[in-house]
């Protein structure tokens, strides 16, 4: 195999994926975050700002991409979605690139895809890690969040693969309604294995 071990790790909203990506990142696995690469690509001076305000006037400000404002424009609207995303995703896959050649030598390297399944990213990847969690305390955790509520809970999970359907396709699970600690021992059994498997 040329190149570092693919990892895609993925989960529904409130499973604790970014918890699991830190203790990936602890153990020195390499992570790129697509979020994070969205964030910067959107953030003060990003990349895409002046491409997004020219598509969606009125939607950034020195900040860059005000999400409040964006999100009700496309929101809804398949076709202002599908010119948004025509920007983000060659932006972001550009992104990757240079982190794969940045990380060429490593091991492993971990992608974190909060949609891996439902748009299909689990076909560039060698093995996926799905981060999941009991209903309740997935509920839980994701009505903790600020501005949340239960009807944008219910849509937003509506939008996402059932867990069980993830966890069926997974080639690891990792389960965080156990203590911390514990989670921590299965990020690194699952590291082990995976290490296991490039000897």
């Amino acid at each position: 195999m040329t190149g570092p071990m693919i990892i895609g790790l993925t989960g529904s909203i409130g499973m604790g994926k970014s918890t699991v990506a830190q203790m990936f990142a602890d153990e020195g696995v390499p992570i790129f975050d697509a979020d994070a690469a969205v964030h910067v690509l959107q953030g003060p001076g990003g990349a895409l700002v002046a491409q997004i305000e020219a598509l969606f006037p009125g939607t950034t400000d020195e900040k860059g991409v005000d999400r409040q404002k964006l999100g009700p424009a496309v929101l809804g609207n398949p076709d202002a979605l599908k010119q948004l995303e025509a920007l983000i995703h060659p932006a972001v896959g550009a992104m990757r690139m240079d982190f794969l050649e940045d990380n060429k030598a490593a091991p492993m390297i971990l992608f974190d895809i909060p949609l891996l399944f439902e748009k299909s990213g689990a076909a560039g990847v060698d093995h996926v890690i799905v981060v999941s969690a009991t209903e309740d305390d997935q509920r839980e955790r994701v009505l903790r969040r600020p501005g949340m509520t239960v009807d944008k809970f219910e849509k937003i999970k509506s939008l996402q693969m059932p867990d069980e359907e993830k966890r069926k396709r997974a080639d690891f699970v990792i389960d965080t309604s156990r203590p911390l600690e514990e989670t921590r021992q299965q990020v690194q059994n699952t590291i082990e294995k995976l290490k296991a498997s490039l000897a």
